[in-house]
């Protein structure tokens, strides 16, 4: 947890800082962070897609990887994508503390004026192309984005698939989990790194000083969803790790799917979570929609297997 006077002497170089405040950047060096753990599946694309995007390095917080995303991010710093790889053995889920540190070492060790937090599940994607172009002309501390759920597809990776889902407010109509991934999403933010203060639990907020921030144009794609054994492996990952940290906030999610876990209830929960018998109701009123822009993106860009 971050103390007292850490927090007030970032505030104080913030204020130090204020007249400098809203000024463009307007070619910002960007980086992104990476929180991961067993993340084979969706590292490598998560990568290019956003290297691609104009993300000039990514700083790493690999927590005990026991999959091929070691050999993935060896591979990527060797190419010199990864500016720097922090190996973090805890099994206590300490979010805000290692991302906060990796936000530092953007800051200090690599120059970044500006940094999103993602994780290896969202593509952030800009209209124009760039984040960094978007970035560039945006005056404010803080941009907010809008966050899209994916509904999974078997057989076909998932950066393919197309259906996009556009929230459902009367989940019990649809005898919906209360956390399917019909539920709205919080909104995603990046920001300078000029006044940057803490990050919330989960990336969805920021303290910056002054805090002026707006709604982008960017939008993140979120497949937080895969097929059922994956489903299981993450939620059961998720919880044993929360019931290990220290705090009790964030995490509700996996805290539920946890406890079902343990109650011998989960894989039955998966259809419920995507919705899977109310399918075609689903897609007749507009909760299902067909959307390409990932798809047509990686047919533009050379994405190869680092093997």
């Amino acid at each position: 947890m971050l103390s007292a006077l850490y927090i007030c002497g970032r505030f104080l170089r913030a204020l130090v800082q204020w007249p400098f405040a809203e000024a463009e950047v307007k070619n910002p060096r960007l980086i992104m962070t990476l929180l991961v753990k067993n993340e084979e599946e969706k590292l490598e694309a998560n990568l290019q897609f956003h290297h691609a995007m104009g993300v000039d390095g990514f700083i790493i917080t690999d927590n005990g990887s026991t999959d091929k995303t070691r050999d993935i991010i060896q591979h990527y710093c060797q190419k010199g994508w990864i500016v720097e790889v922090v190996n973090e053995p805890s099994t206590g889920y300490e979010q805000k503390r290692w991302v906060d540190r990796m936000i530092s070492l953007a800051r200090k060790r690599h120059k970044a004026d500006w940094v999103i937090n993602a994780d290896a599940d969202e593509l952030w994607y800009a209209p124009s192309g760039s984040l960094k172009a978007e970035l560039g002309k945006w005056r404010k501390r803080v941009v907010r984005c809008r966050v899209f759920s994916i509904y999974p597809e078997d057989g076909v990776p998932f950066y393919q698939w197309t259906r996009r889902i556009s929230p459902v407010t009367n989940p019990a109509d649809y005898d919906l989990s209360p956390y399917s991934i019909f539920n709205q999403q919080n909104f995603k933010v990046g920001h300078r790194t000029m006044g940057y203060l803490h990050i919330s639990m989960g990336n969805h907020k920021v303290k910056m000083w002054p805090p002026t921030k707006g709604i982008s144009d960017i939008v993140v794609f979120h497949y937080n969803i895969g097929n059922r054994e994956q489903f299981v492996r993450k939620m059961v990952q998720g919880g044993r790790e929360l019931e290990q940290h220290s705090g009790r906030h964030g995490g509700r999610h996996w805290r539920y799917f946890y406890q079902l876990y343990k109650e011998g209830r989960l894989e039955a929960e998966y259809d419920r979570v995507i919705g899977r018998n109310q399918f075609d109701r689903l897609v007749a009123d507009g909760h299902i929609v067909e959307d390409r822009r990932i798809v047509d993106f990686f047919d533009n860009i050379n994405l190869t297997a680092y093997e």
